[in-house]
């Protein structure tokens, strides 16, 4: 599948079911769990469900959905990212999610502000959100470096959990 956007080091692209074996290692990584949710992938069949219930019913329904990132030099699966329409916000949020290996090495930024661009130039996008666990710092502070601003804390309906929202 050709690639949706690309940046100087990544591409990125539609999940298709043949992204599974990644989408499964990357759900069960210990702080995805921690700071998104356990979305109880424990299987390639899982994996599959979850790409064609989550990501591609959202590209059929909205036009945006979570990519897969991948390394242009190589096409090596290095995380997701990209725009979702959730129940309980208003706006377009950005999510993103990247393997350990893969973490500080500025891939999740360079994602980011290329996904940003393409929503706003390409797709007509005011207002951008993005939510994170209370505790996940990292996150917050590549959403400031990106120009969102800590706004309000939200809890989506039916979870109990409380979220920071950030807007840009």
């Amino acid at each position: 599948m050709p690639p949706t956007l690309s940046t100087a080091r990544l591409d990125l692209r539609e999940l298709t079911p043949a992204d599974a074996p990644f989408i499964l290692v990357l759900l069960n990584d210990p702080d995805f769990i921690r700071f998104i949710a356990d979305r109880g992938v424990r299987s390639v069949e899982d994996a599959v469900r979850y790409i064609q219930q989550g990501p591609r019913a959202m590209y059929a329904r909205h036009g945006i959905g979570l990519m897969l990132v991948e390394l242009r030099d190589g096409g090596v699966p290095v995380g997701i990212c990209g725009l979702l329409r959730r129940d309980g916000l208003d706006d377009p949020d950005l999510g993103f999610a990247f393997l350990p290996e893969h973490r500080g090495k500025g891939y999740a930024a360079e994602a980011a502000a290329a996904t940003l661009a393409h929503g706003r130039d390409e797709l007509g996008l005011g207002r951008i959100v993005a939510i994170t666990s209370l505790d996940n710092h990292a996150s917050g502070r590549l959403l400031e470096r990106l120009g969102f601003r800590f706004d309000r804390i939200v809890t989506m309906p039916g979870e109990t959990e409380e979220l920071r929202l950030y807007a840009g």
